[in-house]
């Protein structure tokens, strides 16, 4: 089974020319870091986009920690896209995305990226 991460890797490199992960393990204080200890992959070009990915239960904590934060206001002052991807299984069994976009002035932009299924704001 594949990771949050790896899945949105996956889904970036449709998108981007450069994609990575920034966030490491730190072994001696035992805690993994993350950029601005916010966010988990960046991608670039066209533009430059940070994203948290986390599991379809826990997007609503992951956009409330970024909101509450000092970088987001700097990243979308310089145009960083900023997006939280929360993945979960649907009825069919296999893993859909939900794209939370944080980037402009008026963030939390939901975007569900399953096809084949409707949107059901109940489930999050």
């Amino acid at each position: 089974m594949a990771s949050p991460t790896t899945r949105s890797l996956a889904e970036l490199r449709k998108r981007y020319e450069l994609v990575d992960v920034v966030e490491y393990w730190n072994p001696w204080a035992r805690k993994r870091k993350d950029l601005y200890n916010l966010f988990d992959i960046i991608a670039i070009g066209p533009g430059v986009c940070v994203v948290q990915t986390t599991s379809g239960d826990n997007v609503s904590k992951r956009v409330m920690k970024i909101v509450e934060s000092d970088a987001l206001p700097v990243l979308q002052r310089a145009g960083v896209k900023v997006l939280v991807h929360g993945w979960r299984l649907n009825a069919k069994n296999r893993y859909v995305l939900r794209e939370v976009d944080l980037s402009g002035p008026e963030p939390a932009v939901d975007v569900d990226w399953d096809a084949d299924e409707e949107p059901q704001d109940d489930v999050w």
